[in-house]
């Protein structure tokens, strides 16, 4: 006899463990909201970081297990905005530029507008049938390594707290400047399409678990690293997508 076939019903904890990822990432980026407000700036920039490597992870436990969903979609979409474009901004806000005559508070709201923009246009891109997307790219800076390079005065005062704070219209056009890479055409890799050889598996482990120590020992030294070289390798990206080779 013919089962009847349907919406399904009930889920295993492991299908719904990318969504509980996303909750959780969620929480992160409202507490680290609540920590800028109470002054705790250090905190809150580490729970920024633990949300945007809580967004790197579930939505590929997602497709690993199966368990991908229009929902989990959105949910993450709606968790990208607030963890990476209204957190980061705001503890800036907070931390530097309450000061500034409402120049800050322009640029923490075009930074958030930017981010809502980038993201709404990826979300359309993903979903349209026409238009032919090259999937080792995005277009523009993705929200979560807008979130760390938008925080990286911050990282500079913890890792230099003997110097001089960045002047506060300095961290506006930092902010600006990355706001609109968010939204700019300029190709970043998305690394979907990178693939590791055997041979070099062991390497990329041991770079992973160094990065990792590098984090926990020296974190602010190690935050300001990965974001030189991230700008390094979007600077490389852009002229690599260039060449009269890849046209």
């Amino acid at each position: 006899m013919d089962q009847p076939t349907g919406p399904q019903t009930e889920f295993s904890l492991v299908q719904l463990l990318p969504n509980v990822l996303t909750i959780v990432a969620v929480c992160a980026g409202l507490t680290a909201i609540r920590f800028g407000v109470q002054g705790d700036y250090m905190p809150a920039a580490l729970l920024i970081i633990a949300a945007g490597i809580l967004d790197g992870i579930d939505g590929r436990i997602a497709r690993l297990l199966g368990s991908s969903s229009k929902m989990g979609a959105e949910l993450d979409s709606l968790a990208d905005f607030l963890n990476f474009g209204v957190a980061p901004p705001l503890i800036l806000y907070f931390w530097a530029l309450r000061d500034s005559r409402g120049l800050g508070w322009i640029c923490v709201l075009l930074f958030a507008v930017c981010c809502v923009i980038r993201l709404a246009r990826f979300n359309v891109s993903a979903k349209s049938e026409d238009t032919q997307r090259d999937s080792a790219y995005f277009e523009g800076i993705p929200s979560p390594a807008g979130a760390l390079l938008v925080m990286l005065p911050m990282y500079l005062s913890f890792a230099f707290a003997d110097r001089p704070m960045l002047p506060a219209i300095l961290i506006c056009l930092h902010m600006v400047l990355v706001g609109l890479l968010l939204i700019s055409r300029i190709p970043t890799w998305s690394f979907k399409t990178t693939r590791i050889s055997r041979e070099n598996v062991k390497f990329f482990l041991v770079g992973v678990a160094f990065v990792g120590a590098a984090l926990l020992t020296f974190a602010w030294v190690t935050l300001i690293a990965l974001c030189l070289g991230y700008v390094v390798m979007v600077i490389w990206a852009w002229i690599d997508r260039e060449r009269p080779s890849n046209r």
